[in-house]
């Protein structure tokens, strides 16, 4: 036979556990306070377990959870996920370096391109990523990679307007 479980918070009746499980946006939230209902209700840890779709030492889980933090304790947690590559100041410091755009005398290209940041920021950050992560952290920071077209540094507006004069339309 198992121990019952032991319910030390008494924040809500069970009746409104259940009204808070028709209420919760989190499926897996609204089965962990309807096991909660069921305990509350005298039913037995198995039997409260099995009608909710668990096993019975993962219900003993939630209750402490429950008692530590109530209602909002049995809602999923997402996990961190890994530490970003770069620090918010490389960041902003790549993005400056974005809207700058490169010096054709140090970076020999005259517009960014994916694997042109990508080999900048390995060069600056000693960090190396794909192209496409360096695509997906424009986006974050708000940066097309759509460029206007560069022009030639020898362009000439004059010649260009006297060209456009003469230039006989048909």
């Amino acid at each position: 036979m198992t121990a019952p479980v032991t319910i030390k918070r008494m924040d809500h009746t069970s009746a409104e556990l259940r009204e808070l499980a028709v209420r919760s946006r989190d499926a897996a939230q609204s089965r962990r306070l309807l096991a909660i209902a069921l305990v509350l209700d005298g039913s037995s840890r198995e039997n409260a377990a099995r009608q909710t779709g668990m096993d019975r030492q993962t219900l003993r889980d939630w209750v402490h959870r429950y008692n530590e933090a109530g209602a909002d304790g049995l809602i999923s947690r997402t996990a961190p996920g890994p530490a970003p590559k770069l620090s918010e100041a490389q960041m902003q410091e790549l993005r400056a370096l974005v809207i700058a755009g490169p010096d054709a005398a140090i970076h020999q290209v005259v517009r960014w391109r994916c694997v042109d940041l990508r080999a900048e920021v390995a060069r600056r950050f000693e960090v190396t990523v794909d192209e496409r992560t360096i695509g997906k952290w424009l986006g974050k920071l708000r940066l097309t990679r759509l460029q206007p077209r560069p022009y030639h540094p020898k362009k000439d507006p004059a010649a260009e307007e006297a060209f456009k004069k003469t230039s006989v339309l048909c």
